[in-house]
């Protein structure tokens, strides 16, 4: 039990903290912005991939190997998903960023519900308190965005 707890808040906090660190940390050396990541199909992309990657491990036992690479291939998901947030070139405007965040927090949720629905209390409630951060991303966002309209404002 101890161990899919950690195993579901390490994959929550891979979504939620490592990929957008990534992506902030590699803007002077990797061109993001030539890598397509239209918001609309990034999110529900990634949302179908976060669940079934996390419906997979659940469901199935798989060797260490194939499970460091569905590691890794969320991982993948989670650095594009964060893009049209994080990368100016991606064309979101801060309106656009604070929709995005607020849409993909309960929806990449909807997979840690799952794990509570099917008996993993414990490992669905982790997942979602390491998703917590892209509710606070949501949040600053939408600060952010309010702040530049009060000084546009005369």
């Amino acid at each position: 039990m101890t161990g899919q707890l950690v195993h579901m808040a390490a994959m929550g906090l891979l979504v939620s903290v490592l990929a957008p660190v990534i992506v902030l940390a590699g803007r002077r050396t990797v061109p993001w912005h030539r890598v397509p990541a239209p918001a609309l199909p990034t999110l529900v992309g990634f949302v179908l991939l976060h669940g079934g990657i996390t419906v997979f491990l659940e469901q199935r036992h798989v060797p260490a190997l194939a499970e460091a690479w569905l590691h890794l291939l969320l991982l993948a998901g989670a650095v594009v998903f964060w893009l049209p947030v994080l990368e100016p070139g991606h064309g979101l405007s801060d309106a656009g960023r604070s929709v995005y965040l607020f849409l993909a927090g309960p929806s990449l949720d909807l997979a840690a519900v799952y794990l509570v629905l099917t008996g993993d209390s414990a490992g669905g409630i982790a997942m979602i308190v390491a998703m917590l951060p892209v509710g606070f991303a949501a949040v600053g966002v939408t600060w952010r965005w309010i702040s530049r309209e009060e000084q546009r404002t005369p």
